[in-house]
């Protein structure tokens, strides 16, 4: 399913247009990332957990020549499915 399908399906499930559905997927993924941007967590109770963690900066090898590269520290978004998500699958 891609965003277009999402908003689609949402459109359709809520009685409200495409733009509006729009509207709110855009600002549910706004709000999200300001959030994550600010140190928060998102906590959707029974859908899941989307947080920031950080990753150390480490060596690697690349795969072609066998070179050792160094990467780079970054933050990483993670979710983590809660229990009724869980138990949908």
């Amino acid at each position: 399913m891609n965003k277009s399908d999402l908003i689609g399906k949402m459109a359709s499930d809520a009685g409200i247009s495409k733009a509006q559905a729009t509207a709110a997927l855009n600002s549910f993924i706004g709000a999200t990332t300001g959030a994550l941007k600010g140190g928060d967590k998102v906590i959707l109770v029974g859908f899941g957990t989307f947080s920031v963690s950080a990753r150390d900066a480490r060596k690697g090898r690349n795969p072609q020549t066998g070179a050792v590269i160094n990467i780079p520290a970054k933050k990483v978004v993670r979710f983590k499915a809660g229990a009724e998500l869980n138990g949908a699958l």
